[in-house]
């Protein structure tokens, strides 16, 4: 595990942005800034933390994890979906082939759960025995399986908008894509997540939910794209001791950034207005927590890069395209 003088020494050069002109137009998300140009596409993944569709600061080395982490899972998944990486430059940098990208986010869910007022859970405790199209049976406790996952689609909102759950047929109704192309993204994540699942209990984790973005390269195929199964788009609780914290009326222990939309909403934040200030003793613990999903889902040891990360992305981006 990385020490916690090495995590507070990185709270003063975390990646809050990047600015690489030569590389073309950019396009800024919540977490990742992408650069196209010559059918690819160069992600930069930055230290940003979001939740409820909000930037709320940034966390040390929270990039690097996301960026290997799904450069891991997409090569052990890549028998089951393409996807549209080719290299990894930097430990925050991923190149990918440039695709087209569905209007819409796949959410997998196979536990009742959730903190935010589009979780399953919420509907579910409010009443509502429908969520996005599928019929949920009485009698489901929190954090209690699903009789088998289920797809809930989202639309993705521009920025400063919320992402809202929809019913794949309200995806097609909308134009949003065809049914044809909604069908085969749902069989794609429905298999992705299995796969996820597998791999994690091996690792003593149960994949809960994930999210997954899919695109279509030049050549038609559907690519699974941005990231997969990382502890920003997923959720993952630790196995052994879930039916013990179910069993006292505790939430399951959880590695992921749920830890961080506990921390807001212990401070009555839900997304709306400004964005309270994290501690730094906040940013570290969110640091330790994204460190040690890694290395309990690889079952290799975080190595973090210490350099100044913009200077040291501009010497590896010069690097490769000396290389091409």
């Amino acid at each position: 595990m990385v020490s916690n003088d090495v995590l507070r020494s990185a709270l003063a050069h975390t990646l809050h942005a990047s600015h690489f002109v030569a590389l073309g137009a950019r396009y800024e998300g919540k977490v990742r800034d992408c650069y196209m140009r010559s059918g690819k596409r160069l992600i930069v993944v930055t230290d940003r933390v979001s939740a409820f569709d909000r930037v709320l600061g940034t966390i040390p080395f929270k990039g690097q994890v996301l960026n290997q982490l799904a450069y891991w899972w997409f090569s052990k998944t890549a028998d089951v979906v393409p996807n549209h990486v080719l290299s990894l430059p930097d430990p925050n940098v991923m190149e990918c082939i440039e695709c087209e990208p569905f209007a819409a986010e796949f959410v997998v869910r196979a536990y009742a759960t959730g903190t935010t007022s589009t979780s399953l859970w919420t509907h579910y405790e409010k009443g509502s025995r429908v969520f996005c199209g599928h019929t949920l049976p009485e009698g489901l406790t929190k954090h209690q399986a699903l009789p088998s996952p289920i797809v809930t689609p989202a639309t993705k909102a521009p920025a400063g908008a919320h992402d809202e759950s929809v019913s794949g047929e309200e995806l097609v109704a909308r134009g949003h894509m065809s049914r044809a192309d909604f069908d085969a993204v749902s069989s794609l994540s429905l298999k992705l997540f299995a796969r996820g699942a597998a791999l994690a209990a091996e690792r003593g984790l149960m994949l809960v939910d994930t999210k997954y973005e899919f695109g279509r390269r030049a050549d038609g195929t559907i690519v699974v794209i941005d990231e997969v199964h990382t502890p920003d788009s997923s959720r993952y609780w630790d196995a052994a001791s879930y039916v013990a914290r179910i069993a006292g009326g505790q939430d399951p222990e959880a590695l992921d950034k749920d830890y961080i939309r506990r921390y807001f909403l212990g401070l009555g934040y839900q997304g709306d207005g400004p964005v309270p200030a994290m501690t730094d003793d906040v940013r570290i613990e969110a640091a330790r927590r994204y460190i040690t999903a890694y290395e309990r889902i690889t079952g290799s040891s975080f190595e973090p890069n210490q350099q100044e990360p913009l200077s040291r992305i501009a010497r590896a981006l010069q690097r490769q395209e000396g290389a091409s």
